[in-house]
Parts: C-alpha cells; structure tokens; sequence
C-alpha cells in the first residue's frame, strides 16, 4: 500500500468520525428542542447537553475500539453493521453508568431516544451510500463492454465474489449467474444473481448468455474437487480461473484486507492445481526451529528450488542468510524480492561464484562459516548435458565434491544435496553424474559433518521444465510438442521440494539419502492435453500437439527408488530412507580420478564419447535407454500410470 492510498484511507475515516459526530449532534439538537417546545422550560434542559456529550464520547470510543471506522464500507458486510451496534450498545452502556452514577442527570429518555436513532441514522446512513456507489458505477459501465462470466459456488465467498465485481467499477467482468450443487440454493437468488444447478442445461445457459470465463469461487479449493470441476467444465470451452483468497482472509474486516479483495485475486486454473492427490504441507514447527538463528548457506541459491529454500529458510529468521549462485540476475532477483519482504530484520548476503573453483569456495566458507549447507546448484538439463558431458562433470560431481570438502573443514552441522530421481538406474550423463554426487556425499560417514541427500521427482513450474515450455507454445498459438506419448515423470511442487528439503536436512545423519513417496507417476500427454483445455482451446483442434521421438539418453519413464536397496520409513509418512552400503573415501576418489582424466583427455574435443565411457564405468547401475525403453511397458512405473 502506498503513501497516496494510505491518506486517502486516514481522509476517508476523518470524514466518516466528522460525519458521525455531525448526526449525533443533530439528533441530540432535536431532542433538546423537542423538550423545549413540550416543557416550555430550556433552562431546566441544559444538562442534555453534557449528558450527550459523555454519550457521544462513549460510542465514538467503543466504535474505535472495535475497528468499525476501517472497514471499507462500499465494500464491507453484515459483520461490520451488527459490530456497530454491538459497539454502540456498549458505548451506550458506559455513558449510561457514568451518568447516573455521578448524578449528573436522570433523564433516561435520552439514552432510550438518542442513542438508538443515532445508531439507525448511522447504519442507514452507509447502506445508503453503498447502495449509491453500486448503482451509480453500475449506470456509468455499460455490460457491453464487460466480460460476461459465471460462478461456481454461490457460498459466502461466491456472494463476495459477486459483489465486488457488480460494485467496482474497474472490473472487467459482468457475472451473470451462479453454478452450484446444493438444492437449497438452487433456483433462489444470491447477490441478486439465480442459481442453477450443475446439470446439462448449464451448459447450455453458458453458450446463450456468451459466458466466456468460469470463476471458482469455493472456500478451501482442494485438488480432488479441482481436478472435478475441471473435468466437468472444460467441455465448455471457457477459460476457467480461481478466486483465490485464504478463509482466515475472508472473515477480517480491516481496511487493508477489504483492499486486498480486489481482481488481482482472481488467478488462472493452473495445472498445479490438478496434482492427483493433496498438496503435501510437510514443514512443521520443529523444522523452523531447527533452523532458527543458524547461518545457512544455499548453493544455486537463485534456481527454482534453491530460491524457494531461500524464502523458506528466512521465514525460519536465521541468524545469516548466504546465497551462491553463478547467474547473477536470479541471484539479483531473489535478493531483492527478499530485501521487500524482511529488510534489516534478515542479514543476507549474496556471492556470485561457481562451485568448480575451490579457492573462491574456500574463502566464502572461510569468512561466513555456515552452519547448514543446501548443495543444490547443478547443470539439470539432459539432451544439454548429453551433449556437454565433461560440464556436467566439473559442475555436478566436482562441484559437490568441492561444497562437500569446504563444509567438512570448515565445521559445517549438515550438508543437504538436492538429487533428483534420475540418478536412479540413469540412462543418462546428467542423471548419472547425480549419482555419483550421492557417491560423494553417502561415503562420509566418518566426518562430524553429518551429510545427507534428497531425491525427488520433476517441479512443477521450474526453469526450463516442460510446464513453462508448454505456456509458451500455448502462448505462441502451438504446436504444443511432446517427446512420446507414453513418457511419465512424477512431479512435485516448488514448496513442496523446498519443505521436504528442510524437514530432511533437520532429520538426518550418517550419509542418508531421502526419497518422497510422490503417488503416482503422470503421462506428460495427459499434462499437454490439460494446460491446452486450461487455456480455454481444444486440443488437437485449436491447438496440435506433436510427438516428436525421445532426445538422447532420455527414458519413457523415471524411477524414484532403486528397488533391490532397503527402503525404511521415517515419521513422516511420505518420506523415506534408503539403506545401501555406502562405498569408502578410497573408493569413490578413485571413481573421480576416472571421471577427471576423460574429462582432461577430452577437454579439445566436443561431446567426446569418452565421457560417457567413464560415466558407466563408475556408475554401475548406468543402462542403455535403448534397452531401458524396449522393456518400458512392463515397468512397474507405466503400470501405475492411469490413462
């Protein structure tokens, strides 16, 4: 909120207490001629006026007291009216004790007369004036040149939802009529709009009133009813968006919330949205207090998962905040975005600098000495990385291998490295050189650095995933294109890859590696298919979609686990531990020695073969995607796919 908007609201309530004091005066006028012009004696009267003066002081205190002058009254509810009279009564009743107790007058007719006219001609007073703001915007805005939209839901929020967009008039939108299930509501009438029941004649009613937008007006949305409305809806051909307001939100009163209720709330119905199962909350307060008052540093602090550990970890108030990163207009980015939010109240400080260089490390580690280490830079991409091979070598392996040293020397509590479920029988240079980064980690058993790893499935929305990648060609009018039909990827959210990363980080020990229980895996066609029926288009009609054939090393299907290794639970339930026998020190520097020198042999050449011949070297479980694709179907992984 800025200066401009915060005096006008401090104008609006001085016009508003002036206005109330003007009335209360007025009203108290009448009454004391009144019992002039009945009694004829005036002198006999002038305690009315000091005895409504104690009364006018008790109200208008028990109204600030009781916020009614923040509520935005053009905008506002029952709620506020019944707190005025809620307020007034006690105002009334205070004024009305310390009258008769100080003997300052027994006239009880005024606060019997007074008092309750001030409080209707009050009430009145700013339902009139809403009722004026609503039809004078409404006569100034023609519908033509509106949006015609319905809801679903005619629930509380719907009821707001409808208000809002009839009385403001900046809004785009003219809502027409309600959808919804419950009888009761069904063929009545709310916020002046009729309700229609969830039926085929809809549909119809959509297609003759040129509804062009659906607003989901329901409190607590989750993705089971999401996934339903969405299935039911998107035959309509319109674009489908979320009224997207907390319920603690929706019952506040206070000036700045009622400003906040405006049509910025209104979002897209995003594929997030349609996760097939519930979004996973697996930060607990335990979690922040761990990281309470720690200096943590976060390595990739600027890429989609390590600029979420980034918010997430400030919201836990460390002591110092480090954020490495190479790219420095995401580094710059969440800087500032973090700087708005918690100013001087975090000490941050940001290093642009590359994991492969040990002495710039060195000296960070040196100067700060973090106390929790996230490891979460690294090259992800893999058709680039099959093509770089000795880069995703010097930046995934030894760069671990570097982070990994430097926290080891310089007495770090925990380091956390961000996996990824390729690494789990890679077909891959990129998803074999994460395996060899939990090599790295996994060996050090013997250090008072407790080292640890976290593998999980696809994020949804993060850099130069597929998501992003589909909005654009959506964007751009298709095609939308798409590898194979078949292929599946689990996917996650950002918040919920950064909240099992910190819970992780806060549970383990001894080199453990920590796997999600993700449900079930999602066929990327099917992913297509929603976004373009998000966008309000049909697939294969308004936009194409293309299959274009697997890029090098990519496989049909991911697999998060690696099934011959012991699987144990943790107290979550959605999180897992896998025990393998780690290999020694001794045996995983050998391994890097073999990845070091075809990295140097083939350093004058580009995607030189010898990379990938040292990759299944000391990777083991390396396999073919060939082989792996040709036996697809019978995976457990497509198994679990629904179609």
């Amino acid at each position: 909120m800025n200066i401009k908007q915060i005096l006008a609201g401090k104008f609006r309530r001085a016009v508003l207490f002036a206005f109330d004091c003007v009335v209360f005066a007025c009203v108290t006028g009448a009454y004391y001629f009144g019992a002039i012009f009945f009694e004829h004696h005036a002198s006999d009267y002038s305690y009315i006026w000091s005895n409504a003066g104690i009364l006018l002081a008790a109200v208008l205190i028990a109204r600030l007291f009781f916020g009614v002058y923040n509520s935005v009254w053009r905008y506002t509810r029952t709620l506020s009216y019944l707190k005025m009279v809620f307020a007034d009564v006690i105002g009334i009743i205070v004024a009305a004790v310390t009258v008769f107790a100080a003997h300052l007058g027994n006239d009880i007719w005024l606060f019997a007369v007074i008092a309750p006219v001030n409080t209707m001609l009050s009430v009145c007073s700013r339902l009139f004036y809403r009722l004026i703001y609503k039809h004078r915007y409404k006569a100034h805005t023609s519908s033509d040149k509106k949006i015609n939209v319905a809801i679903i839901g005619a629930g509380q929020l719907g009821a707001f939802l409808a208000n809002e967009l009839l009385c403001n008039h900046q809004s785009t939108f003219n809502p027409v009529f309600f959808i919804d299930k419950d009888p009761q509501k069904i063929g009545n009438h709310v916020a002046g709009l009729k309700v229609y029941p969830e039926d085929e004649s809809v549909f119809e009613l959509i297609k003759k009133n040129g509804i062009t937008e659906l607003f989901v007006a329901i409190a607590e949305l989750d993705s089971e009813e999401a996934v339903r409305i969405f299935n039911v809806y998107s035959r309509a051909k319109c674009k489908l968006k979320i009224y997207d307001i907390p319920v603690k939100d929706f019952h506040k009163d206070e000036e700045e919330e009622s400003e906040k209720k405006s049509q910025k709330v209104i979002r897209d119905f995003q594929i997030e949205d349609l996760l097939f199962r519930k979004p996973i909350n697996i930060n607990t307060g335990a979690t922040r207090r761990f990281y309470f008052g720690k200096t943590v540093l976060v390595t990739g602090g600027g890429g989609s998962i390590g600029s979420e550990l980034c918010r997430q970890i400030a919201k836990c108030h460390p002591k110092k905040l480090i954020i490495l990163d190479i790219y420095e207009n995401n580094a710059y980015e969440i800087q500032q975005e973090l700087t708005r939010l918690y100013g001087e109240k975090l000490d941050l400080v940001v290093e642009i600098a590359s994991v492969r260089e040990r002495d710039r490390l060195e000296a960070i580690f040196n100067a700060y000495r973090p106390q929790i280490v996230f490891h979460a830079a690294a090259h992800k991409h893999v058709p680039l990385m099959e093509h770089s091979g000795c880069e995703a070598i010097k930046n995934n392996v030894m760069g671990t291998y570097n982070t990994a040293d430097m926290a080891e020397k310089y007495g770090a509590e925990k380091f956390i490295l961000i996996s990824t479920d390729k690494a789990v029988n890679p077909t891959n240079i990129m998803g074999a050189s994460k395996r060899m980064c939990e090599m790295v980690v996994q060996c050090r058993t013997d250090s008072k650095t407790e080292f640890m790893a976290v593998r999980f499935g696809n994020v949804l929305g993060s850099n130069g995933s597929v998501i992003p990648l589909f909005r654009q060609q959506i964007k751009n009018g298709g095609p939308v294109t798409i590898t194979d039909k078949r292929i599946i990827r689990y996917f996650m959210t950002i918040p919920e890859a950064s909240q099992l990363v910190m819970q992780t980080g806060f549970m383990a020990a001894d080199g453990e590696l920590f796997v999600l229980d993700m449900g079930k895996p999602v066929k990327i066609y099917d992913l297509a298919v929603n976004m373009i029926k998000l966008s309000g288009f049909e697939p294969d009609v308004d936009i194409k979609i293309e299959e274009i054939g697997l890029r090098p090393g990519e496989k049909l299907y991911e697999e998060l686990l690696i099934k011959t290794e012991h699987l144990e639970k943790t107290e979550n339930s959605m999180i897992f531990i896998e025990r393998d026998k780690p290999l020694s020190r001794a045996e995983v520097d050998a391994k890097l020695e073999v990845l070091m020198n075809a990295v140097a042999e083939a350093k004058t050449e580009i995607c030189s073969p010898l990379i990938k011949e040292a990759i299944k070297k000391v990777v083991p479980t390396f396999r073919e995607p060939e082989k792996v694709n040709k036996n697809a179907e019978r995976s457990e992984e497509m198994k679990m796919t629904t179609v």
